[in-house]
């Protein structure tokens, strides 16, 4: 089960993203928005990322309109690694490298169609573990209060 979210922004993507999820036959939770007046990104990167943090679900998608600021927001929860992307290669090492949990996308900068295998390439993708691990470790030890 994964979570996807957008802002007004990234509806668009968003709704096209989760018919694609439909078709892969991937469980999944839309947490809105359902409608395209202005919201606070934020509040819906707080949804996904606060639940991926609580360890509710183990992956999430975050759309706003470049993705920087969901990107931004999400990160600030314990345990989130929110990797915003912009090709195939990013989504792959996003996962294989750096085990994101959360997919970050544009929906005013990418093409639907790019979006979608780039969905494919990080959900289907697999964590390559070994040299990567000793580096996430890293980062969870950042988190940690000084």
């Amino acid at each position: 089960m994964l979570l996807i979210a957008s802002d007004h922004g990234g509806l668009q993507l968003k709704q096209d993203l989760t018919r694609f999820l439909q078709q892969k036959g991937i469980e999944f939770d839309d947490l809105g928005v359902h409608e395209d007046q202005s919201v606070d990104y934020p509040d819906y990167a707080a949804l996904v990322a606060g639940a991926v943090s609580r360890g509710e679900v183990e992956q999430g998608i975050l759309i706003c309109g470049t993705g920087i600021g969901m990107s931004i927001a999400a990160n600030k929860y314990p345990g989130v690694r929110a990797a915003l992307v912009h090709d195939e290669f990013t989504a792959q090492m996003a996962r294989e490298h750096n085990n994101a949990n959360i997919l970050v996308l544009g929906g005013r900068v990418l093409k639907p169609e790019l979006a979608r295998r780039m969905v494919e390439v990080w959900y289907f993708g697999r964590y390559e573990g070994g040299r990567h691990q000793l580096r996430l470790d890293k980062i969870q030890r950042l988190e940690q209060p000084v």
